[in-house]
């Protein structure tokens, strides 16, 4: 296990800033007034940038989880087993030191209000890694499997502490509500806050009155609209956020941080910010993000712009570095800290060479979809390079005038290559507990399994649509004993049977403009895996639920649970719940 050292007086403690990170889901460097888009109506951000320290070259993964285990970690994210977003590949490995853990331990009260998307089951959820108090949906997105069965954005049900909790609102007014008073409980710091918004992720359910906010601009469709409509409400809570640090007076004593998870999922189709590409690509509009920073009682202000290339993974050892806790990693870190950047001592920063590529496949694969960043350029894929000073929108591929860039950073490329294999990060994997105290029972879902074809699998609609992929899901047993698996096609908190069929409006269920319906009902078995155990039982009548009892010795094991209809065809079961039975009951 990675070793961490910390030694903090209590009066070094209460010196200490409180921090606050800020990240937005799908939202890119193009989504912002500050930035140069003349639409977005983002003036609490634009006001914040202008009194911020910038990193004008700063780039994360193309895609959430990948960028929130890197900013959790400062190691990249193919290390991590989370470099795609589904199928048991968005799980942050149990072994991992992240940030809030490593705040806690040095005496700061840790609190998470949103996304998390680095797991959903004992032992990889915020509570486990390291906060200590978590209001969040579940999996990658509201609505999409793990999360609460029918969130659609309004009056939710998310996980308040580990608990279903019904709230009235808006969801990104929701998670600042929370946020805010995290801080105010705790104003005496010092805390870390860490507001990671789900939108504007998809889909664009947004409050009419903020998509109002965009009528009269003729220009936008609905789609841009609703998506902008979700930024200006981030922009306004952010507005709230400010103020009550303001009223607080904490505000000068507060590092606060403004970052995206990626490139922008839809604001390229108006304004590209003079980049090529949005999220997943590895060009750069997929993966070159606003980072703003500012502390003013440590003097990190002023609307100063720096231009060096840096990452999501480097704010980690930066905050370490700036709060000075004596931090030592078993592992390498990707990540370096960037102070002597933000304190403006640093004339002689060395020329670095990082890596993004988009893999999301359950196994890692040399070479797919890969950009080589330095200071000056950009090789991708290995075949096209840009002259990034004088070719921002990389238009024009230099690659056979500069034959030594190329050898220079594919030699780079290889030799980190060979750094990620030799950590195993291909062939290890996520191991969901199952038995132990901390989560019992345990509430699985088809969004984990490991199979390569995602088909809707991932998301309530791929329940309700009966799609297929089947593969297993990595579990440990970690008490012996009785164990009680009940398969689903829906959730408990649904209500819904096996084989019921129905449909919902599109207003009450937005995905890309499509209505969902189930019109599955022939399921006619379920069946059940797990190491030597293997069971198979009829579906008789209309049940919501099709129980298992089984005695599960300690270990890792693949488990596979199928509902097959009545041509023999096995699909997923969708939800898994599994349960020891402690002795006695």
């Amino acid at each position: 296990m990675m070793l961490l050292c910390y030694g903090m007086s209590l009066m070094a403690q209460r010196s200490q800033p409180n921090i606050v990170i800020v990240i937005t889901d799908d939202q890119g460097k193009n989504d912002l007034g500050c930035e140069g888009n003349d639409i977005i109506q983002t003036p609490h951000l634009d006001r914040f940038h202008g009194e911020s320290l910038r990193l004008t070259d700063f780039h994360v993964s193309t895609t959430c989880t990948p960028s929130r285990a890197s900013l959790m970690t400062g190691r990249h994210t193919n290390r991590l087993n989370a470099f795609h977003t589904i199928a048991g590949r968005s799980i942050l490995f149990e072994d991992e030191i992240t940030l809030p853990q490593v705040l806690a331990q040095a005496g700061y009260r840790t609190g998470m209000f949103g996304k998390w998307h680095l797991g959903d089951n004992y032992p990889f959820r915020p509570k486990d890694r390291g906060f200590h108090e978590v209001c969040r949906h579940g999996g990658g997105g509201v609505g999409q499997g793990p999360d609460y069965w029918g969130n659609d954005y309004f009056d939710d049900t998310y996980w308040k502490n580990g608990m279903p909790t019904p709230y009235e609102g808006y969801c990104t007014d929701v998670f600042f509500d929370e946020a805010l008073s995290f801080i105010k409980n705790n104003q005496a710091g010092p805390f870390f806050c860490y507001i990671s918004t789900n939108a504007p992720h998809g889909p664009l359910n947004v409050p009419e009155a903020y998509m109002d906010r965009y009528a009269q601009e003729t220009d936008l469709n609905e789609r841009q609209r609703r998506f902008y409509g979700m930024i200006t409400n981030i922009d306004d809570n952010f507005g709230r956020l400010e103020a009550q640090l303001t009223a607080l007076g904490i505000r000068d004593n507060t590092l606060v941080i403004f970052m995206t998870d990626n490139g922008t999922a839809l604001g390229h189709q108006v304004y590209d910010a003079g980049m090529t590409g949005n999220k997943g690509s590895v060009y750069e509009g997929g993966h070159r993000v606003p980072c703003y920073l500012r502390w003013p009682d440590g003097n990190l202000q002023g609307g100063r712009d720096i231009s060096q290339l840096t990452a999501h993974y480097d704010l980690l050892p930066t905050i370490v570095d700036l709060l000075s806790i004596p931090h030592r990693s078993l592992k390498p870190l990707d990540g370096i800290s960037l102070l002597p950047l933000l304190r403006g001592a640093a004339p002689d920063w060395r020329d670095r060479i990082l890596y993004m590529d988009t893999q999301r496949g359950i196994n890692l694969v040399h070479k797919k979809d890969y950009t080589v960043m330095s200071q000056e350029w950009r090789l991708v894929n290995g075949s096209e390079l840009y002259h990034m000073p004088s070719d921002l929108k990389q238009v024009k591929n230099v690659i056979d005038q500069h034959p030594a860039v190329v050898t220079r950073l594919t030699e780079g490329y290889e030799k980190w290559w060979s750094s990620i294999l030799a950590e195993d990060a291909d062939e290890r994997y996520a191991y969901i507990g199952l038995g132990s105290a901390h989560e019992n029972p345990v509430a699985l879902m088809s969004h984990d399994i490991l199979c390569a074809k995602p088909s809707g699998r991932w998301h309530q609609f791929g329940a309700i649509r009966a799609a297929e992929g089947t593969g297993p899901w990595k579990v440990e047993v970690l008490r012996p004993g009785s164990y009680r698996i009940s398969i689903r096609r829906f959730p408990v908190e649904s209500h819904l049977a096996i084989n019921d069929t129905f449909a919902q409006a599109e207003e009450d269920r937005q995905i890309a403009g499509r209505s969902p319906a189930s019109i599955k009902s022939d399921f006619s078995m379920a069946t059940i895996a797990v190491g030597r155990y293997y069971e198979e039982l009829p579906i008789e009548g209309n049940p919501q639920e099709v129980i298992f009892n089984c005695h599960l010795e300690t270990g890792k094991y693949d488990m596979t649970a199928t509902l097959v209809d009545s041509l023999g065809k096995a699909f997923p079961a969708y939800y898994v719940y599994v349960e020891r039975i402690e002795s006695g009951e």
